[in-house]
């Protein structure tokens, strides 16, 4: 697999990254864990060297399961895990009210109990989940900054941040990376966040490559979805790309996006992970996966994709897809 760089940090990844999200139970719908650790390690045989998770994903079962899958080789990849992001810890009925809280004592606390979870004693690349509006920026990395100089962490980065937020972040920790949602129907981090990163020497981690599924092919027009899968809204961090209002002609656009990568050799899935990497901010595309079958596909997405193929899907998606999220627009946060 093609290896990239975040930015001039030093620090190198396999091109397609495994995101963790779904592994994280009570938010994704049923699976069966076995299954999803077989997917990660299948990801781990076929080149993938990043593993991305964070203390959310299942309220700290997906850092869990994470752990569990990684053990075999934990000094081999990037692990990648975020914090700041709180829930209630002591009524399993709440647990899914979350707020991004940065309090450096908690945040530093959260930092010991993701090491316990993924059963390791360092992580290499550390996140602020979301931006805490109600302190400085600089308290938060100034904790990352101790927990890095005490070897529990190697690098920082933040995510949902926009370009003022990482200025802010910058002045106390050189982070490396603003991990962004980014694919085929959102574009809105190309106006200002993709410069601002190339700019300063950081690198973008891709999440959503696949639009949180709506990019895998399997979707209908009447696609539901279970009580526990946050997808349920509609909303996808702020736009509306499989509301009931968009759903059909989002759907009829992946029928169309299918044959375009049935006519390159291509699965869907493929296609949309290298229309990701097609573009050169972009240092990791993340892709999640249940079973290995996925799994395996998904690594598939990592070719060169042409210019005049880039062009084709992106007139397709632009003159007929309802509810994207624009280049113009700014990341929400």
């Amino acid at each position: 697999m093609r290896k990239r760089m975040f930015g001039d940090s030093g620090l190198e990844t396999s091109v397609i990254g495994y995101g963790g999200w779904p592994m994280g139970r009570g938010m994704y719908g049923a699976f069966d864990d076995n299954e999803a650790i077989a997917a990660a390690r299948a990801s781990f045989d076929n080149g993938v060297t990043l593993f991305d998770t964070a203390a959310v994903y299942g309220w700290g079962y997906g850092e869990k399961l994470m752990g569990k899958a990684i053990k075999d080789f934990r000094d081999e990849i990037v692990l990648v895990t975020k914090g700041a992001r709180e829930w209630v810890r002591d009524n399993p009925d709440r647990r899914s009210a979350t707020v991004s809280d940065s309090d450096p004592k908690r945040l530093t606390a959260s930092i010991d109990e993701s090491l316990q979870r993924l059963q390791t004693d360092y992580i290499d690349l550390f996140l602020i989940h979301w931006p805490d509006h109600t302190r400085a920026f600089s308290e938060p990395m100034e904790a990352l900054e101790k927990a890095k100089k005490a070897g529990k962490i190697r690098h920082t980065g933040v995510s949902n941040f926009n370009v003022a937020m990482m200025s802010e972040s910058r002045e106390t920790s050189p982070i490396i990376t603003n991990q962004i949602g980014y694919h085929i129907f959102d574009r809105r981090p190309e106006a200002e966040v993709m410069p601002y990163v190339r700019e300063n020497g950081m690198g973008i981690m891709a999440y959503g490559s696949l639009a949180h599924g709506l990019l895998t092919g399997t979707w209908g027009a009447d696609k539901t979805f279970a009580e526990d899968d946050w997808r349920g809204g509609g909303a996808n961090f702020g736009i509306n790309s499989w509301g009931a209002e968009n759903l059909a002609a989002n759907v009829a656009v992946v029928e169309k996006l299918k044959v375009i990568a049935a006519d390159n050799g291509k699965t869907i899935p493929q296609l949309s992970i290298a229309w990701v990497l097609a573009n050169d901010s972009i240092s990791v595309a993340l892709a999640g996966s249940v079973t290995p079958a996925e799994a395996t596909e998904n690594i598939g997405g990592d070719w060169e994709m042409s210019a005049e193929l880039k062009k084709e899907i992106d007139d397709l998606v632009l003159s007929e897809g309802s509810g994207v999220g624009l280049s113009g627009m700014e990341i929400a946060t």
